[in-house]
């Protein structure tokens, strides 16, 4: 794949249920957000930009190479990273997808993929980049999930909108979308529609995952 996509990694929200950067929780003796990144590294990306908020000084007391990853590209595993920080955190998640689609070369498709949603299999992720449209979801047994892949032809129109309006949503842009630019891929990996967002599910998913 000579055109890879940028990865996206959305990990700037405030974790008000989980109490505590998702990121930054344990998971088999390292940091979730580096086991998302060692699931990356096992696929064809090769470039992932990090969208930090909230806790973004956790983050970079706790892993300090994500603060160094500011300034110029990072190489972890087999992967390039950058770390781009959305000043205005409190203005949603959407805000923080705009942030980092600011700095995306507006040549590149690029997979958007929350922090607390685990990245699943390679060979799975394989097939939504290798699919051709301007929107691809992943499904899995009738349910859309993440990564979503889409191309600058569908994301530069996201960076116009207003942050806290009521049409800030990916999911909702989508939808207004002509259904002809969806391409909607069947997956056997139910990790796309898992939602870690409390204690319980964390402690769940963990417990299913040793």
């Amino acid at each position: 794949m000579e055109n890879k996509p940028i990865f996206i990694l959305l990990a700037g929200g405030k974790s008000e249920r989980m109490g505590l950067p998702k990121g930054l929780l344990l998971y088999q003796e390292t940091f979730w957000i580096l086991e998302q990144l060692n699931r990356i590294s096992e696929s064809k990306v090769s470039t992932v930009f990090i969208g930090l908020g909230f806790y973004f000084e956790k983050y970079f007391e706790t892993i300090p190479w994500l603060k160094d990853a500011q300034d110029d590209f990072v190489f972890y595993k087999n992967l390039k990273i950058r770390v781009l920080l959305n000043l205005l955190p409190e203005n949603g998640s959407f805000s923080t997808l705009q942030s980092v689609l600011s700095q995306i070369p507006k040549t590149k498709s690029v997979l958007i993929h929350p922090i607390d949603v685990p990245i699943l299999r390679a060979t799975e992720l394989h097939k939504i980049m290798e699919s051709q449209n301007e929107i691809v979801l992943p499904n899995f047994q009738g349910k859309n999930g993440h990564p979503i892949l889409v191309s600058p032809l569908f994301w530069e129109s996201l960076l116009a909108l207003d942050a806290i309006g009521e049409n800030a949503r990916l999911d909702f842009q989508i939808k207004k979308s002509n259904p002809k630019k969806w391409t909607t891929i069947a997956v056997d990996d139910s990790c796309i529609v898992q939602n870690l967002n409390t204690p319980k599910d964390w402690l769940d998913f963990v417990k299913t995952n040793k």
